[in-house]
């Protein structure tokens, strides 16, 4: 069970709209290749950030 609020949670999208988009301001110049390398960006935080939180999960299950 969560101990804190899921609204919490709703920390994450700007948070990953800003260092995607920052992270991509500083590779390329040119708009659309920001926005691609932003939301390339966006896409492998999440999935990374989603396999360890079911990793926890399986943990917490097993203790």
């Amino acid at each position: 069970m969560m101990s804190i609020s899921p609204t919490y949670l709703l920390y994450f999208v700007p948070l990953l709209v800003a260092i995607s988009l920052v992270y991509g301001a500083t590779r390329h110049e040119d708009l659309t290749l920001i926005l691609r390398h932003a939301l390339h960006t966006a896409y492998w935080m999440t999935g990374f950030m989603g396999v360890i939180f079911v990793i926890l999960v399986l943990i917490g299950l097993l203790v």
